[in-house]
C-alpha cells in the first residue's frame, strides 16, 4: 500500500498549494494504481484529466513526485475507459506539446455521431445541433443608434471568430431588445462562413441544469466539462442567471478559460455590465471584462418604425404609414412588445375580416397598453426602491441592519420574486450578496406586513406603480 501513502502525501502539499475548488476538481478524483521503482502510476477519469494536468500542474506535480521518491522519480497516467477497454498509459511530460499532438485516444469505430450531449472524449468530429433559431439573423436584426456597436462586433467577429478583440462580446441591456437576436444572428454568420466550426447557442439556466444532472450522476462531470471545451464558438444567453451558483460558476470558469487560451470565441448576454453584476465571483466578473461590453438600448422613433415595416414586409401584409408611426409613438419600451402589439392587431383584422386602420390600431394598443406589465429586471426594482426610500445603491446592498434599509431591502426582494422569474438564490445574490434562506424570510415578512399594515401597503402600491411607468 506504499503507492497509497505516497499519493497522500503529494496530496497533502498540493492541497496546500491551490485553490479549494480547483483541488476538488482536478485532484480528488485521481486515484493511485502502484509504483514500480521510482515510477508512480495514477488513474484518470479522462484524458482531458490527462491533458489539463501537463498543462496547469506539471511543476508542482514533478516537484511533490520527487519529494517523496527521489530526484529520479517519474510519473505515469492510466486514462480510464469505459465498456471493458483496456487502460491506456501515458507519461508524463517535460513541456507542453499536446495541444499540437495527436494522442490515441481510445475510441469505438463504429460510432460516426453523437446524440448525447456527454460525448465520448477523442472523437474529432462532433455532429451537435447549434441550437440557432434561422429567423434570428442579421437581416432581419434591425440596425440603429441603439445597437449599432454591439452589431458591427459581431459582424467583425464573424468574420474572424477568436482572433479579434472582442473575444467574449458580452451584450447586455434590458429584456426585449434584441440581445438574443444578436447573439444567435452572429452564431449564424459564423456557420455559414466557416461550416466545420462547432457553434452553440444555450441559455444559463439550461447550462445550470445539465452541471446539475452531470453533478447527480458524478461521473460525468469530466465529461460535461470535456464537451463545452470542445465547442469553437460558445453562445451563453442570459449569464446573470450564474448569480448565487457557485458550482455552476466554477465549471463555467474552467470552460471560459479553456476556451479562451484556445482562440475559441464566447459570446455572453446579459440584463447588466459586468461592472453591475452581483452575486458572480471575482475572477469570472474580470474575464467578463477582458473584450467588448456593448450596450443595447431601446431603439428610437425612426428604428421602431423600420422594425416594424421590415416585419410587415417579412408577413407579406399591408398597413397604412399612419398605422405605423401610431403604434411606433405608443409602444416604446421594447422591441418584444412593439411586434407583439403588431401580430395581435394582423389576428383580430384576419379574424374580423377587416382591414387595419388607425382606429383599429388605437383601440388594440389601448388595451394592451393596460393590460401588458412592463418586464423589469432586479436592476430596474433596486433602482426604483432606492429612489422611493432616498437610498443609494451602495446603502441598498450594504451589510447595514438600520430597520428602514433593512426594510427597503427585503422590499427589493419581495418585488423582484414576484415580478420577475429569477431563483431565490439569485435573488439573494444580487440584492446584498444573501441566501436563499434570507430572501424567503424576507418574502414572507413583506408578505405579512401588506396583510396587517395599511400604510406599509401603500408603499407596495405606489413602488409597483412606478416599475410599470
Amino acid at each position: 500500500m506504499v503507492y497509497k501513502e505516497v499519493w497522500a502525501n503529494c496530496l497533502k502539499v498540493i492541497k496546500d498549494i491551490v485553490p479549494h475548488a480547483s483541488f476538488k476538481t482536478w485532484f480528488e478524483p485521481i486515484t493511485p494504481i502502484h509504483i514500480d521503482g521510482n515510477v508512480l502510476t495514477i488513474e484518470v477519469p479522462t484524458p482531458f484529466f490527462y491533458e489539463y494536468l501537463e498543462e496547469h500542474y506539471i511543476d508542482l506535480l514533478r516537484k511533490t513526485i520527487r519529494k517523496e521518491l527521489g530526484a529520479n522519480a517519474k510519473l505515469e497516467y492510466s486514462v480510464k475507459v469505459v465498456d471493458g477497454a483496456p487502460s491506456v498509459k501515458y507519461p508524463t511530460q517535460n513541456k507542453i506539446e499536446l495541444k499540437n499532438k495527436d494522442i490515441p485516444y481510445p475510441t469505438n469505430p463504429d460510432e460516426n455521431r453523437i446524440v448525447n450531449p456527454f460525448v465520448i472524449p477523442g472523437l474529432k468530429k462532433l455532429e451537435i445541433d447549434p441550437q440557432l433559431n434561422p429567423n434570428y439573423n442579421f437581416m432581419n436584426f434591425v440596425e440603429g443608434d441603439c445597437n449599432s456597436l454591439a452589431r458591427s462586433a459581431g459582424l467583425a467577429i464573424a468574420e474572424n471568430p477568436g482572433k479579434t478583440a472582442f473575444n467574449p462580446l458580452f451584450i447586455y441591456g434590458s429584456s426585449g431588445l434584441g440581445k438574443t437576436h444578436l447573439a444567435q444572428a452572429i452564431g449564424i454568420e459564423i456557420k455559414e462562413r466557416f461550416p466545420d466550426k462547432i457553434v452553440l447557442y444555450v441559455n444559463a439556466n439550461r447550462f445550470q441544469t445539465q452541471y446539475v444532472d452531470a453533478v447527480v450522476h458524478k461521473n460525468k462531470l469530466n465529461d460535461f466539462l470535456f464537451f463545452y471545451q470542445m465547442i469553437d464558438v460558445l453562445i451563453i444567453d442570459d449569464v446573470h442567471e450564474f448569480a448565487g451558483k457557485e458550482g455552476t460558476q466554477n465549471s463555467f470558469f474552467h470552460i471560459f478559460n479553456h476556451l479562451h487560451q484556445s482562440g475559441k470565441q464566447l459570446i455572453l448576454t446579459s440584463d447588466k455590465p459586468p461592472v453591475e453584476l452581483q452575486g458572480l465571483e471575482q475572477r469570472l466578473l474580470s474575464r467578463f471584462k477582458w473584450g467588448l461590453a456593448a450596450e443595447l438600448q431601446m431603439p428610437g422613433f425612426d428604428t421602431r418604425i423600420t422594425i416594424l415595416k421590415k416585419k410587415i414586409y417579412n408577413d407579406g401584409i399591408d398597413i397604412d404609414d399612419k398605422v405605423v408611426e401610431h403604434i411606433a409613438s405608443k409602444i416604446t419600451n421594447n422591441v418584444r412588445e412593439l411586434e407583439g402589439t403588431l401580430v395581435s392587431l394582423l389576428a383580430q383584422a384576419t379574424l374580423n375580416r377587416k382591414a387595419i386602420t388607425l382606429d383599429m390600431a388605437s383601440q388594440m394598443i389601448d388595451k394592451l397598453v393596460s393590460k401588458v406589465d412592463r418586464e423589469v429586471s432586479i436592476s430596474d426594482i433596486q433602482k426604483v426602491v432606492c429612489s422611493f426610500f432616498s437610498l443609494s445603491p451602495e446603502t441598498l446592498m450594504s451589510k447595514t441592519r438600520k430597520r428602514e434599509i433593512v426594510q427597503a431591502r427585503q422590499i427589493a426582494m419581495y418585488l423582484s420574486k414576484i415580478l420577475t422569474k429569477s431563483s431565490l438564490a439569485s435573488i439573494g445574490a444580487q440584492i446584498g450578496g444573501k441566501d436563499h434562506a434570507t430572501v424567503l424570510h424576507a418574502c414572507k415578512t413583506v408578505k405579512d406586513l401588506i396583510e396587517t399594515d395599511k400604510h406599509f401597503r401603500q408603499y407596495i402600491v405606489e413602488i409597483e406603480r412606478r416599475l410599470k411607468r
